[in-house]
């Protein structure tokens, strides 16, 4: 883009919330990988004279990840009847929110390269999902499975500058959602969409120019490249002299990495909002809010800031716990066990997720429990095994079966030896077969020294206590 020019973004969030059952009916909310339009009834499917009913797991879920996001949440909010008419919209209308939704004004801090900034949040809001389209050779197949799955809907506020910052909330989003249990905002099963609006500006301006709504990105990398594609085309259309004349709606088709017009964007008027004769209000009172805030649990920024100022871990080494909850309370159990925080970041970040990672498996699939990861390393730490043997043989050991590190300890022979008198005699043989890296370590060559405690923990198949050997050997030479 040129220097000239910054981008303005916006990202609307589609998230499925975690019940069993759709928004306003009974049908099982599991529509992923079914055989089409077995979940339906005539509540979903539109049919006249059916009345909806609330699903009261949902607005409590959607309130519940709202004042994670720090939203207000009013005392009355409403839902509203979104007219217009598409194939997959068996009613002829959608169920959403409008002017009174149920939550508002909210805010998430994101963390770009090292810098942390706060994305604002419009108004999270509750609605339900209409149908899947699948087009064929000369027709167009309507699968009404997905029609009224309830969803929350989350609104940023214009202040996302690029394609990195649009994904890195995108990303917050998704775990802070997780981390409530309001949604499993799995992308590969739809759970979790993304419509983007882009403009751009001169540098300095403050005014909103007509956008660009890209609808319904379904990966962090297509909402990536969509953003920067768009960016591209607007910056090109502003040189041609023909920036936009007004907001549009495009799509994003992957295969050629490029948007295409689909129509002007409608606007409140186009879609006819009205109260939803069939519903009544939503009327929340301080000590339903009170109760649901409780609920609660420490968000990924607030664990990662805790992890780095108590625990003394690294940003990174804190970004990575946090970005699942179920690995994040891992952790805490294999800290709580040990008192050793930071070797029990370094054998969860760098030795279990890398085996878990190369297997394609996750945290909740290993069989070493934080139990069992929490003996090796106060085994470690008292003494009982070297470090090297603990991450590589032991490790090993327990990853495959799930064993007490102490038993495949006894069973492989890998105890440490610490025996002062043991060492020393394998030390004064090492020393009487290097004669010649003992006169380089007495010229005062280091890595001589280094050297000799190397073929002492050869010799004694890394059971050695390294220590103990580098003190013994300094010793025995001088």
């Amino acid at each position: 883009m040129s220097d000239q020019f910054e981008a303005v973004i916006g990202i609307e969030i589609h998230a499925q919330i975690a019940i069993k059952t759709k928004m306003f009916c009974t049908c099982s909310s599991d529509a992923f990988d079914h055989e089409p339009n077995i979940n339906t009834c005539p509540i979903c499917m539109g049919f006249p004279g059916q009345l909806p009913v609330i699903n009261k797991e949902a607005v409590h879920k959607g309130i519940k990840a709202a004042l994670a996001l720090h939203c207000q949440i009013p005392a009355f909010s409403k839902f509203d009847r979104k007219n217009y008419f598409y194939p997959d919209l068996p009613k002829g209308f959608q169920i959403s929110q409008f002017d009174q939704p149920v939550s508002m004004a909210g805010w998430l801090d994101i963390q770009v390269g090292g810098e942390k900034k706060k994305i604002r949040i419009t108004r999270l809001h509750l609605e339900d999902d209409a149908g899947k389209l699948t087009h064929v050779d000369g027709a167009t197949l309507c699968d009404y499975n997905r029609s009224g799955i309830a969803l929350m809907e989350i609104v940023s506020e214009p202040d996302i500058k690029n394609s990195a910052e649009a994904s890195a909330y995108a990303k917050a989003i998704q775990t802070v959602l997780r981390y409530v249990g309001s949604s499993e905002a799995d992308m590969e099963k739809g759970m979790m969409r993304f419509d983007a609006s882009v403009s751009i500006r001169k540098k300095g301006e403050t005014i909103l120019n007509p956008r660009a709504e890209i609808k319904n990105l379904n990966s962090f990398k297509s909402l990536e490249s969509a953003i920067d594609y768009e960016i591209e085309r607007q910056n090109f259309l502003y040189d041609e002299g023909k920036p936009l004349s007004n907001n549009i709606t495009v799509g994003w088709n992957d295969d050629q990495q490029k948007t295409y017009f689909l129509r002007d964007k409608e606007g409140a008027d186009d879609y006819r909002y009205f109260p939803e004769p069939d519903l009544p209000p939503l009327v929340v009172t301080p000590d339903f809010i009170d109760e649901l805030k409780k609920q609660v649990p420490e968000l990924p920024v607030e664990k990662q800031e805790r992890y780095q100022n108590e625990w003394k871990i690294s940003e990174a080494e804190a970004l990575l716990l946090t970005s699942q909850i179920e690995l994040a309370r891992y952790f805490e159990e294999v800290v709580a066990a040990t008192n050793d925080p930071k070797k029990a970041a370094t054998f969860v970040t760098t030795i279990l997720m890398s085996h878990l990672n190369r297997d394609g498996y996750g945290i909740h699939d290993t069989k070493i429990t934080a139990s069992l990861l929490g003996k090796l390393i106060s085994a470690v730490n008292e003494g009982k095994v070297s470090m090297n043997l603990a991450k590589g043989e032991v490790f090993e050991a327990m990853y495959m079966d799930g064993k007490d590190p102490e038993v495949i300890m006894k069973e492989k022979g890998l105890v440490q030896m610490n025996d002062a008198g043991q060492l020393e005699e394998v030390c004064k043989k090492i020393i009487g077969e290097n004669k010649q890296s003992v006169d380089d370590y007495l010229a005062g060559k280091q890595a001589a020294l280094q050297f000799l405690v190397g073929k002492v923990m050869k010799e004694t198949r890394g059971q050695a206590n390294a220590t103990m050997v580098q003190e013994l050997l300094k010793k025995l030479v001088t």
